[in-house]
């Protein structure tokens, strides 16, 4: 570029210089000369200006493609875009399947563990109160046989009565003291099938929290957020 300054300064100078013609404002410059220093001009100007003409040139046809290519862009970001929003979509039911079937499964288990504890506890509470009874009523009988035997005898008569006597309230302290092992006992399975429910609700709770942790939640039974399946109040 540094020629072409120096080629356009050399040419202002001999027009400058050139002798003028008489009553007009015409002159007269050395034709050779002033060719040459256009020749000058025309090898020092870059070649990047003639690529900058054909941009020029093509500037409506490159407009043109950048809009087509930019439409085509933006037509195929929808169809992607539209494409992950329904693969979330089935992901999202797929989640919730899964989850309700768990939810499921785990209330299910639960109910039957419980069904199983009840009906334990009811057959040892039966156990135990079949054994009370029938040692109360050994117990009692032992006491009549003995009380029967001493009858004769006054005074062992009235040892008898009160041996008898001890013997009956042993017996029905014995029944009461298996009726409160087999209450404690009913209470224990009772606890255990408590703190099962416990944790299956625990599991229930967590595997929605998980659901809906990227988003909120839709409201579900009684006011509460959930999966629109209130499983156990």
């Amino acid at each position: 570029m540094y020629r072409v300054f120096e080629s356009l300064d050399a040419l202002v100078t001999v027009v400058e210089e050139a002798r003028g013609v008489p009553m007009t404002s015409n002159c007269v410059v050395p034709r050779g000369e002033v060719l040459e220093l256009l020749d000058d001009v025309r090898e020092a100007i870059p070649a990047e200006l003639d690529d900058a003409q054909d941009v020029l040139d093509r500037r409506d046809e490159l407009v043109d493609e950048a809009a087509q290519e930019a439409e085509h862009t933006r037509s195929t970001a929808e169809s992607e875009a539209e494409e992950l929003k329904a693969n979330a979509r089935a992901e999202a039911d797929r989640m919730i399947a899964a989850a309700r079937q768990e939810a499921e499964q785990t209330v299910a288990q639960a109910r039957h563990e419980a069904e199983r504890a009840l009906a334990e506890g009811r057959r040892q509470y039966q156990e135990l109160t079949d054994r009370a009874h029938a040692d109360a009523e050994r117990l009692v009988a032992e006491g009549e046989a003995e009380q029967a035997r001493l009858v004769s005898q006054t005074e062992v008569v009235r040892a008898a009565h009160a041996e008898s006597a001890r013997i009956v309230d042993g017996a029905e302290a014995e029944a009461a003291r298996l009726r409160q092992e087999c209450d404690s006992y009913v209470d224990t399975k009772l606890a255990e099938f408590e703190d099962t429910l416990s944790r299956a609700l625990r599991t229930v709770s967590r595997g929605r929290s998980q659901l809906w942790s990227g988003g909120s939640a839709p409201v579900g039974v009684n006011g509460r957020s959930g999966t629109g399946m209130d499983l156990i109040d």
